[in-house]
């Protein structure tokens, strides 16, 4: 045999080889019609809050495992331009790389999402949570931190910068509660760190029972649910709160 046609027959035999195996490699399993259409009136109502979650659930799972769905942006513009139907509200910190939508693989019309530095709650976000819930029809409210938080550890440092420091006074709370960690209670703690990101989360969400009767009302009902949760920004995972 010539070295021209052991080549070729050992390039067709690569090819053969690797087209076998992409054909046994297992193809992802079918997304449900749910995970990917738009929301509607019909398909709000019939959710409940551990529906939502568990959609939340599924949709970080596929984020985390690179198999997000992808979005027909025109399509959704289209089906949602005469109403929004969104399935929950996430309260998150205006971090760029914890984008609700992006880190749950939902897509236009799914969420309201609220951000604001460091996650709290004040009246205007309130406010805003009382109509994505009572009016709107929202199932679910997600208290959203996440690590690395810049707000948190400007907190930790207590900085004062410009207006920069009314916002972060609104997470001393949380700093000021945390008691059980050893070493600095600073940024350079990061143990520290997240001990104050969990426990403005779960601050933040007894904030939004005790400041808003309507929220408090529909989560005692059964009407919302209220969770936390803290997404990795090195992983891309969320790991939901007790």
């Amino acid at each position: 045999m010539t070295n021209a046609s052991r080549c070729l027959a050992l390039a067709t035999a690569l090819s053969t080889a690797f087209a076998t195996a992409e054909c046994a490699r297992p193809a992802p399993a079918a997304l449900p019609h749910s995970a990917t259409a738009t929301q509607t009136a019909e398909t709000q109502a019939a959710m409940r809050p551990a529906d939502v979650l568990q959609r939340l659930r599924d949709g970080n799972a596929r984020f985390v495992a690179g198999l997000s769905v992808e979005p027909d942006y025109r399509a959704q513009v289209k089906q949602t331009a005469s109403g929004q139907y969104p399935l929950a509200s996430v309260l998150a910190c205006i971090d760029s790389r914890s984008a609700p939508e992006i880190i749950f693989d939902q897509g236009l019309g799914d969420l309201f999402s609220a951000r604001i530095a460091g996650n709290f709650v004040d009246d205007d976000i309130l406010g805003s949570l009382e109509y994505a819930s009572k009016v709107a029809g929202s199932k679910l409210i997600v208290v959203l931190g996440h690590t690395d938080c810049g707000a948190i550890k400007g907190a930790c440092d207590d900085v004062k910068f410009g207006n920069l420091t009314t916002t972060l006074s609104h997470l001393r709370p949380a700093v000021d509660a945390v008691s059980n960690v050893p070493g600095p209670r600073s940024s350079k703690n990061p143990e520290f760190v997240r001990a104050v990101t969990e426990m403005n989360v779960k601050l933040t969400m007894e904030a939004i029972r005790k400041r808003s009767p309507i929220l408090d009302g529909m989560i005692a009902r059964g009407e919302v649910g209220l969770v936390g949760a803290i997404y990795d920004v090195t992983t891309g995972l969320v790991t939901w709160l007790d």
